[in-house]
Parts: C-alpha cells; structure tokens; sequence
C-alpha cells in the first residue's frame, strides 16, 4: 500500500494546515521539528509545537540530543486522540542545528540513533526516522544513509534524496531509492516529489510512500490530486478553508500568513499531474 505523507515545515505544518491536508488526501501529517532539550524542560513555545488539538494522525517530529533528555520528556508524555509516534529529524542542514551534532549530522550516528529508539520503543511508541542522505557529498558517496538503513530498525525510514549542503535548488537523487529499497526496510520518499509520474515510478521501485511539502503549501489538494481525484476545490476555496481551521485552532500570525502567501504560488494543475 503506498502511504502519502505531509512533510513536517516549520512555520507552516500546525494543526490547522495538517488538518487541511489531511481532508485532500495526507494520511499521515508530521509536527514541525520541536528540540528535546526544550520539551524536556517543559519551555512553552516548544510545548506548542507538539500539540494535537484533533484526531488528524500526526506524528511528532523530534530533534534529538542526550538520551536523557528523551528518557525525561518521554516520562511524562500523554498521547491524546491524533497521536500516531515520533519522527526523529535526522534531516535539517541548518547550521546552528548541524554543529551540535544534531539534525542531518545523527545520519552517520549508528549506536546512539539505536539507543534512542530502545528509549521510545520502551514506552511502546512506533518511531520513524527522517533523513537526508548525509551530511556532505563525502557522506553520501561513502553510502552514510545505507549504514543507517542498514544498522537500526525504527518502523521506517522517510529518505529525502539530498545531502545537508545541497540546497533546494540542488535536484533530488531518485537514483538513490532503489538500493534504499534493496535494504529491505520500508522507505518513505521525500524530496520534488510533485508529479504522477514521480510517484507510479517510486511505486514501480517498491517504495512505500510518497512525503510532499513545499509542492503541498502550494496545492493541499495534492495528495488526492495525484490520486486520480477530478473534482477539487479551488485555490480560493482552500484558502477560506484554511482559515476557517487556523481560527478554530487558533493558529498564530506567522503560520496563517506564511501558509495563505506559498498557497497558490506558481500553481499549475498540468505540474501537478493532472491533465485537467
């Protein structure tokens, strides 16, 4: 069954966008990335980027650092109604994140990223692991993100098929998903997944699943869209659905004008997959 994903966007992905995505066809919606230090130590802001206010399935999508600060947030966790486990990013290139050995520098981490899955199978969540293909060029060539696949075994892993330099004006690597497959493990593609013709081949591969973000800001409808569905609201109409929802949900300034500005933007229906 291949499985369609919203990508975890900070700024972007709360509970009213989730929520809308998760009406056009995401099954699986992610919490923007939220540091353990600070949920451990119960900060407020950082609270809040974990909060599931409905049952949209969300996992909450974690950074991670010392073990003992997981094993002190996990104590006192309470899932609520939505609540489906934790994403580990092993994803963000952002400096200030990569130079604490956190982020997309974890990928070549192998003892302690099996470490902190024993901590969050312990209190019998399911744990997903997000990552890019390594840190450097040097990583991904040296096949770092095989290592991982390879060496620990979190419920699957969501591989976005670029290095931490690469910038979003780098292409995704599809080339790399084939051998990610050979693992045998399940993968979850990331990384311009934005048309059918993308995902019918990442399916004929044997991947599991598409993960879609910054295509999804553009057009919630196209999870569904790429389904085959015809019969879609417009840009306006999700527009005013999304503000309904970040009303109800109480979405703050940042995320309702970042969300209602990307929506639409360069949006083409033919881009998308959709020959109407």
């Amino acid at each position: 069954m291949f499985r369609w994903m919203l990508a975890p966007m900070e700024d972007y992905t709360d509970n009213a966008f989730r929520t809308l995505c998760f009406k056009y066809g995401a099954e699986l919606t992610f919490t923007e990335m939220a540091k353990i230090d600070g949920l451990a130590r119960k900060n407020k802001a950082t609270l809040n980027k974990i909060k599931i206010l409905n049952s949209t399935p969300t996992e909450i999508q974690l950074v991670l650092g010392k073990e003992e600060m997981l094993e002190k947030f996990l104590k006192d966790f309470t899932p609520t109604d939505g609540f489906e486990g934790f994403n580990f990013n092993y994803g963000c290139p952002a400096p200030e994140i990569t130079k604490l050995g956190r982020g997309c520098a974890m990928v070549k981490r192998i003892s302690k990223t099996n470490r902190l899955i024993e901590i969050v199978k312990k209190y019998n969540h399911s744990v997903s692991i997000k990552m890019r293909l390594g840190e450097t060029a040097y990583e991904k060539k040296m096949k770092a993100y095989l290592n991982l696949i390879n060496n620990t075994n979190p419920d699957y892993f969501i591989v976005h098929a670029r290095t931490g330099v690469e910038t979003y004006s780098h292409k995704s690597d599809f080339s790399v998903f084939a051998e990610c497959v050979d693992t045998g493990k399940i993968i979850i593609a990331n990384g311009d997944i934005d048309t059918k013709e993308k995902t019918d081949e990442l399916n004929r591969i044997g991947i599991q699943g598409a993960m879609i973000g910054r295509a999804a800001v553009r057009d919630p409808c196209i999870f569904n869209r790429l389904m085959g569905a015809r019969e879609l609201p417009t840009i306006e109409q999700l527009k005013k659905e999304y503000s309904d929802f970040a009303m109800l949900y109480s979405s703050d300034a940042r995320h309702k004008k970042n969300v209602l500005m990307r929506m639409g933007q360069n949006f083409s229906p033919k881009a998308l997959g959709n020959d109407a």
